[in-house]
């Protein structure tokens, strides 16, 4: 159930159903020369959406705008401060379990580890301020991570490669302008930089060249398996506690 398009009525129905509410969220950032800028947005929306189909779950509005400071310095990325994140997810946790949710998953299409690591954060604080609210935090990348192995050929591939290409091609075809080179960034180990775009010139981690709307569709499925197996555990502890 898609909250955006439900009525009043509707969601206090929904409430009968499932208490289980899916907070998609996303970024506003570069992914190369070929990929739009809301391709992290896009991913965690129609992966939220396509759980729906198979699960009782509220599906919550995407938030397009996340922490992205290694590209920062690329044009058309938008970043948010990381307590700015985590006080809207704190915020949407406690007002979801206000309107009587119990079971949330912050679904994250952004796979930096600043952003997550501040909603991971938001969900510890909450777990401990909602008495009875159970709390997943994940990246899609988690979701597929013990499949890309078979599923892809680039080793290390994360950003605006070989996996979102793919991704994109099976979802949105019509938004992938071509391709983009083989690039990995060259951050040096343990220092801070100031002009970011010098290490990662072109935006992109992993090969992009290898993708194929066909690894698309088989990506999508392993991650939307592995979002259905978190839905289900997920349900399977609130049981568990209430017993």
């Amino acid at each position: 159930m898609l909250i955006a398009d439900l009525t009043m009525p509707e969601f206090e129905a929904g409430l009968q159903q499932t208490r289980t509410i899916i907070l998609p969220f996303g970024a506003t950032e570069e992914h190369g020369r070929h990929l739009p800028l809301s391709t992290d947005t896009l991913m965690a929306e129609t992966l939220a959406a396509l759980a729906a189909e198979r699960r009782k779950v509220f599906v919550a509005p995407v938030i397009p705008y996340g922490v992205c400071r290694s590209s920062s310095g690329h044009p058309g990325t938008i970043s948010i401060r990381g307590l700015t994140l985590r006080a809207l997810a704190c915020d949407l946790l406690r007002d979801c379990y206000r309107q009587g949710l119990r079971r949330f998953i912050l679904l994250s299409g952004h796979a930096g580890g600043t952003h997550n690591a501040f909603l991971l954060d938001a969900g510890e604080e909450m777990l401990d301020s909602l008495p009875e609210a159970e709390i997943a935090v994940v990246t899609e990348l988690d979701l597929v991570r013990a499949d890309a192995a078979n599923l892809v050929e680039t080793r290390g591939d994360s950003h605006a490669g070989e996996i979102e290409t793919s991704r994109l091609l099976h979802s949105h075809p019509q938004l992938v302008k071509g391709t983009s080179e083989r690039e990995f960034p060259d951050f040096p180990k343990g220092l801070l930089v100031r002009d970011k775009r010098s290490c990662w010139p072109g935006g992109v981690w992993g090969d992009p060249g290898k993708a194929c709307a066909e690894k698309g569709r088989a990506i999508e499925a392993a991650v939307l398996e592995g979002l259905l197996n978190l839905i289900d555990r997920l349900e399977e502890t609130d049981q568990h506690l209430k017993r």
